[in-house]
């Protein structure tokens, strides 16, 4: 199984910039395309953006451009940049990963926990 643990979250003014980060771990896994995701309170949870294992991104249109996904192959890790943050973008952010076990070539989609990001006026 393949774990995914996300960080870099908490309390920022309005305007600043915040990195999140998205860590896989596990036994004999290669990490494949990793989204990320936010949900508001009272919100459903939404798609900001994916990158591929090659680093091709897509966005959905809630980051405004303000977002920008990276990865680090060799260190299992998938970054999101948030730029220019207003309060709308308070919520808990989640990663999800799709990974290919090398000796099952099973490919199980896991979440992560959650990290909070508190954006003040």
């Amino acid at each position: 199984q393949v774990q995914l643990v996300e960080s870099g979250g908490g309390l920022v003014q309005s305007g600043e910039s915040l990195r999140l980060s998205c860590v896989a771990s596990g036994n004999s896994f290669i990490l494949g395309a990793v989204g990320w995701h936010r949900q508001a309170p009272g919100r459903q949870r939404e798609l900001i953006g994916r990158i591929t294992r090659d680093g091709v991104t897509n966005f959905a249109d809630s980051g405004d451009g303000r977002f920008t996904i990276s990865r680090d192959n060799a260190k299992n890790t998938v970054y999101l940049e948030m730029s220019r943050l207003k309060p709308e973008d308070t919520a808990v952010y989640y990663c999800d990963a799709f990974s290919r076990i090398t000796t099952t070539n099973k490919v199980p989609h896991n979440w992560g926990q959650g990290t909070q990001v508190t954006v003040s006026s």
